[in-house]
């Protein structure tokens, strides 16, 4: 038997590049391969909503369960992943639709209505089962690494995670294009790779640090690891006798080796209290987020739609998608991504330096109304120059996508409810993506393209008004009216300890 030995950074890596392979089921690529098997585009778009819509509804309530928990985050890590990936995966098993010639119709025809409409039941149950399953990932993962890392080091380790989960999406899109790309039409294969990752997640779940659990749902701490595994003891002020500060309740086996030395010699076993709901949700601070998120949501998930249909692709003679779409389309996702993932590098960095969170999310806002005006500019000059605007959307989403739990963390420090404002947060950005796909093509299918952009522009500049309202929160973690003494917890080294994997 052999041991590797890796930090516990390493482990969240790795858990984040596969849980950024699952992605969101490949869904572009599972539209393309629905229609292609004889799907209306109604229907597809029904399937693929259902998701969106689950998720919109279910995410403040996982939110609310990571926080109050008692069984390990890392084994419900581990069932959301395996759940979506063979909710995923269950259109591997969808029939062809039997097309019925003029008026004829048979016992036969009986039969093909009978398998398709298994194939839609099938289909839409699983995108209710995954919108269900991946609303826990999100809490599940940035819970797991507040609780490893404490305030100090949550910004870094979680700004690992969100870079290595779009390498992740880059991979999977390029591995999932290759796929679908040499065995045209029976792309079904591609979708492998939802299975695949999976498998991954699962071997390195279980070496994840589950750290201190009241810790991951916003409460003081007293001991964390930096980004190497060096275990550090969070100091408190003496005048800090704050109700949320009080030491965990939680059983002995489930906090790490030193935070068990720690509670050996404590005293004080009362568990600490969280802020009501209505405290959390009606601060202005969560109020200008959720706004902020909401419409710029609003304005720009319609883009992307109105630009595949820019850029065309077409259909061949018999309905189906033409083969050449299936790399423009894998390419319009890795160019978003890649770009993602160079924003969070960058963004890390920047906050690394002492950059604010208010001028970095403000850059990301400012990226939306810069890529509808150049739309709208290069709608005639070909898929080359419109697709390049994708850089401009993996600016905004890697910058909003790496601020956003670095605001709510600052937010909730201190109050036990860091997980539902994540959740509440999350479903106000998808309440504007939802109305933004509804609406917008609408307004593409009365009105044109143009004016689906042109309406998304003028959208655009609310996110930006709203937010320049928003204090800067950069160094005051733990400052906020739930909490009351402003950056209380002081670093004192402890020990060095590293994860183990056994082979």
């Amino acid at each position: 038997m052999t041991t590797l030995m890796i930090t516990p950074k390493l482990a969240f890596l790795l858990v984040a590049f596969s849980l950024g392979e699952l992605g969101d089921g490949l869904n572009i690529f599972q539209g393309i391969y629905l229609v292609g098997m004889g799907w209306k585009e109604g229907s597809v778009g029904a399937a693929l909503s259902l998701m969106g819509l689950t998720t919109l509804l279910i995410q403040p309530l996982a939110g609310d369960w990571v926080d109050k928990a008692t069984l390990d985050r890392r084994v419900f890590l581990a069932v959301a992943s395996i759940v979506t990936a063979l909710s995923a995966s269950s259109i591997l098993w969808v029939h062809p639709v039997v097309r019925m010639n003029g008026n004829h119709h048979n016992d036969g025809d009986d039969g093909a209505t009978a398998i398709a409409n298994g194939d839609h039941l099938l289909i839409y149950t699983s995108k209710v089962l995954e919108g269900i399953a991946s609303s826990f990932i999100g809490p599940c993962l940035a819970a797991l690494t507040l609780a490893s890392f404490g305030p100090h080091h949550f910004d870094a380790v979680m700004a690992s995670n969100i870079f290595w989960g779009h390498v992740g999406s880059v991979s999977a899109a390029v591995l999932a294009g290759m796929v679908a790309y040499v065995l045209y039409p029976n792309i079904k294969y591609c979708f492998l790779v939802i299975g695949a990752s999976a498998l991954v997640a699962i071997v390195f779940v279980k070496y994840l640090p589950q750290g201190d659990p009241l810790m991951g749902r916003g409460f003081r701490g007293k001991v964390a690891m930096d980004q190497h595994g060096l275990v550090q003891e969070l100091s408190q002020d003496e005048t800090d006798h704050s109700s949320h500060v009080s030491s965990s309740s939680s059983s002995e086996e489930n906090l790490p080796l030193v935070q068990k030395e720690k509670h050996d010699n404590d005293d004080d076993n009362e568990p600490p209290t969280a802020a009501s709901y209505m405290q959390v949700f009606l601060d202005p601070k969560t109020c200008i987020l959720c706004l902020t998120g909401f419409f710029f949501h609003f304005a720009n998930a319609n883009v992307l739609l109105v630009l595949g249909e820019l850029m065309g692709g077409g259909h061949d003679e018999d309905g189906s998608v033409r083969r050449t779409a299936i790399p423009l389309t894998a390419g319009a996702i890795v160019t978003a991504q890649v770009t993602m993932a160079i924003a969070t590098w960058a963004g890390d960095k920047l906050t690394a330096v002492g950059v604010g969170r208010k001028p970095l999310f403000l850059a990301g806002i400012l990226s939306l109304p810069i890529r509808c005006a150049l739309i709208i500019w290069w709608k005639d000059a070909g898929s080359a120059r419109l697709l390049s605007t994708q850089v401009l959307d993996g600016i905004g989403g890697g910058l909003l996508g790496l601020i956003h739990p670095y605001l709510v963390a600052d937010i909730t420090f201190g109050t036990g409810r860091f997980n539902v404002v994540m959740g509440l947060t999350a479903s106000f950005f998808g309440l504007g993506a939802t109305l933004s796909n509804f609406l917008g093509q609408m307004i593409v299918e009365h009105f044109g393209h143009v004016a689906s952009l042109s309406g998304s522009l003028l959208l655009s500049i609310a996110p930006i008004l709203i937010f320049s309202l928003m204090p800067e929160t950069y160094g005051c973690r733990g400052s906020s009216n739930h909490s009351q003494h402003p950056h209380s917890n002081k670093v004192v080294t402890k020990k060095v300890g590293y994860q183990s994997i056994n082979v």
